[in-house]
C-alpha cells in the first residue's frame, strides 16, 4: 500500500484548532497543496455528522471568497476537520486567515444551506446549521494557529 501522509502524523502531539501544510505536489501547471484544517482535537472530540456536513457546504463557498485557487474542501473521515486542496504556492498564514474569515462568514450565515436540497445533496436531511455555527464559534474563540507537522 502507498504511504499516506496523515498516517505518519503523531495525532497525540498536535494541538487543535490549527492549519497545517500536509502536502505539496508539483504538477504541469505549477504546484498543488493540501492543508489540514483541524477543528477538533484528535481522539478527544469529533464533530457530529450533521454539523460537519453543514460546515462542508458553507465552507466550500466561503473559503473560495477569501482564498484564490481552491480546488476542493473535504471533510476528514475522523470528523475532526477538513482537507483543503488549492493551487499553490500559498503561505500557511494566508490559508489560516482565509479559514478564519470563512468561519466568521459561517457565524453570519442566514437562510438556507447552499446545495442542501434533495436534488443537490446526497444526504440532504443530515444538516445542522446551529451546530455548524457552534463549532465555528468554538474554533474562533480558541484561536487558530499554524501547526507544524509532527511525525511519528
Amino acid at each position: 500500500m502507498a504511504e499516506v501522509e496523515s498516517f505518519g502524523l503523531d495525532h497525540t502531539k498536535v494541538q487543535a484548532p490549527y492549519v497545517r501544510l500536509a502536502g505539496r505536489k508539483r504538477v504541469a501547471s505549477g504546484v498543488v497543496e493540501k492543508y489540514d484544517l483541524r477543528l477538533a482535537q484528535p481522539n478527544r472530540e469529533a464533530l457530529p455528522t450533521a454539523a460537519l456536513h453543514t460546515l462542508e457546504h458553507l465552507l466550500a463557498g466561503y473559503i473560495r471568497d477569501h482564498l484564490p485557487g481552491v480546488i476542493d474542501l473535504s471533510p476528514m473521515g475522523c470528523r475532526t476537520g477538513f482537507y483543503l486542496v488549492a493551487e499553490g504556492p500559498l503561505e500557511e498564514e494566508e490559508v489560516l486567515l482565509a479559514f478564519e474569515r470563512a468561519l466568521r462568514d459561517v457565524l453570519l450565515h442566514q437562510g438556507p444551506i447552499p446545495g442542501a436540497s434533495f436534488r443537490e445533496c446526497g444526504n440532504y436531511r443530515d444538516h445542522d446549521l446551529e451546530g455548524a455555527k457552534a463549532w465555528a464559534e468554538k474554533v474562533l474563540r480558541a484561536g487558530l494557529k499554524v501547526q507544524p507537522t509532527i511525525p511519528l
